[in-house]
């Protein structure tokens, strides 16, 4: 059991039988009244997010979530497999299970595997990764006062916003968060 009161971002709970992972959170204690938190949950299953209010100090089963480093293998129709670097067994999840962060998944890249009773639930990518970009409009040297951006696709597949200076070729730092450029990365 878990209180409201120690609710964290990434903490999975279990309500009406279904697993919800905390991602945001607010103690709220007003000047009359009791306190409460105010919470945004998101299905870990569905991906729907909801929010939801609890009152402080209220107990709830929590889920007992376990971490795996995995390396992830290739992609095929299938999904996305991968490999438990302990037991070597190999798993494969599909896109939906994974969300958006599958965009940025780089065949060896070593991740984390989320599993509830031997079921894989989900996957924590690391906040920040590092990719080449395949395709963009070429760059010009001093085309970086305006702030302007352009899209780039990425050895992935995936498509961000970069500066206009960003060429064809570039090592690239992308947060996996929010899809956000954060800088090239010097070779």
């Amino acid at each position: 059991m878990i209180s409201s009161n120690d609710f964290r971002n990434g903490v999975t709970i279990v309500i009406d039988n279904n697993l919800w992972t905390v991602i945001e959170f607010l103690h709220v204690k007003p000047g009359k009244g009791s306190a409460f938190v105010r919470t945004r949950l998101k299905n870990v299953k569905t991906g729907a997010t909801v929010e939801r209010t609890f009152r402080a100090g209220e107990k709830l089963e929590r889920a007992t979530v376990d971490n795996r480093e995995m390396n992830m293998l290739y992609n095929d129709d299938e999904g996305y497999h991968f490999m438990d670097s302990e037991t070597f067994e190999n798993f494969t999840l599909q896109k939906e299970l994974i969300g958006d962060p599958a965009d940025f998944l780089k065949d060896g890249m070593r991740i984390q595997v989320q599993f509830h009773d031997d079921v894989p639930i989900g996957v924590d990518l690391p906040a920040h990764v590092e990719l080449e970009v395949v395709e963009t409009d070429p760059g010009f040297k001093g085309d970086t006062a305006t702030g302007t951006t352009k899209p780039a696709k990425l050895e992935t597949g995936a498509t961000v916003q970069v500066p206009l200076f960003v060429n064809p070729g570039d090592q690239i730092k992308i947060d996996t968060r929010d899809r956000r450029y954060i800088g090239r990365v010097q070779s």
